[in-house]
């Protein structure tokens, strides 16, 4: 499947089964894909593909060449006979090495997700610098992490009566950006509720990856922790005070949980290892104009004195401040409005509502 999304048509190639002597496939380490490195006595086995158009060539370079991988020549046996073939190769020493890599396991917990971070980066076959393209690998798998999490947990319908996702026409549809964010603008027509379909409408909107946030509490202290960053949002805005009040936040990995994000989002930004997480909510912050989907939690925890303090990863630079506020303190920023960041005032506001078990569960 990803060969096929690639190259496109493969029906003009011959594809057999092959063996390539002396070298072995393991993973990069931390990575969602493999390195062929030498490896004397041991067998990479893997596909001769043959009757490759230039076309196909430069699709493959394309795709393979962002992360600095190179065709080679090599042998192969296919078929019980040595043939010389290509392979694509990096300088050694140039990834880390992981683990022996097998299909099966790769096909289980990247396959999906790798599939469709392809179509993306495919889309941007001739008009993008591979090395541009794998400088925002990272934003591309997490954005087909959110639409493949998207397309496998339905949400409840019991008073929604709009039509399902497939009866929306897209007539054209661009992205005009692709970074951080992308920005998706599409030309459509949607069913309406008195049965008529919609004329042409242009719609727009933020393409982000799926998020988790998690307000740290300690029943027995009562008390909650908070942090403080510079936010561009605000800032564009003309906010003249752009540092946010907010609870520990980050993006979802695409090979992890929202849970899990959310205890290791707590450890970069604050160093603290969460208890027990309580979910809150799950849901659309600005639906109108942002794909961004947010899993909130409140994570159970010792805040002791001395937990406030300053954090974040210095690679993504992150400046953060952490600080230690009573639960009455907390709801007092809500009620001034000092507390202006949606997931904050929805945690504290749900806190509120489960405080009294909370504590007596604790």
């Amino acid at each position: 499947p990803l060969l096929r999304l690639v190259m496109g048509d493969l029906s003009h190639l011959q594809i057999d089964a092959a063996d390539l002597p002396d070298h072995a496939v393991h993973w990069v380490r931390d990575q969602s894909f493999p390195v062929i490195i030498e490896a004397p006595a041991q067998v990479a086995k893997g596909l001769l593909v043959g009757g490759l158009t230039t076309r196909d060539i430069a699709r493959l370079d394309f795709y393979e060449g962002g992360y600095d991988y190179a065709l080679v020549p090599v042998e192969v046996i296919a078929g019980g006979v040595l043939k010389a073939s290509q392979v694509y190769k990096t300088a050694e020493g140039r990834w880390p090495v992981g683990a022996p890599w097998i299909l099966g396991d790769w096909a289980r917990d990247w396959g999906p997700v790798v599939l469709l971070a392809a179509t993306e980066m495919m889309a941007d076959f001739g008009r993008r610098d591979p090395h541009e393209v794998a400088r925002r690998y990272p934003q591309i798998l997490q954005r087909a992490a959110s639409r493949l999490r998207a397309a496998q947990s339905a949400s409840p319908r019991t008073l929604r009566q709009g039509p399902p996702r497939d009866s929306i026409e897209v007539i054209t549809s661009r992205r005009p950006y692709s970074e951080f964010f992308a920005l998706d603008e599409i030309d459509l027509r949607f069913p309406m509720f008195d049965g008529t379909v919609s004329p042409p409408v242009t719609r727009a909107a933020f393409v982000a990856g799926d998020a988790a946030t998690v307000l740290p509490y300690d029943p027995v202290h009562d008390r909650v922790l908070v942090i403080e960053q510079f936010r561009f949002g605000p800032y564009v805005r003309g906010d003249l005070h752009p540092w946010s009040l907010e609870p520990i936040a980050g993006r979802v990995d695409p090979n992890e949980t929202p849970e899990a994000a959310a205890r290791r989002e707590a450890i970069e930004e604050t160093g603290l290892v969460l208890d027990k997480l309580l979910p809150i909510a799950r849901y659309y912050p600005s639906p109108g104009a942002v794909s961004e989907y947010l899993f909130s939690f409140i994570g159970l925890c010792d805040l002791p004195d001395g937990t406030a303090g300053l954090g974040g990863v210095a690679a993504e630079a992150e400046d953060i401040r952490a600080q230690l506020l009573s639960f009455d303190e907390l709801m007092l920023l809500v009620a001034s409005g000092e507390a202006e960041n949606g997931p904050l005032i929805l945690s504290a506001l749900w806190l509120q509502r489960e405080r009294d078990l909370i504590r007596r569960g604790a």
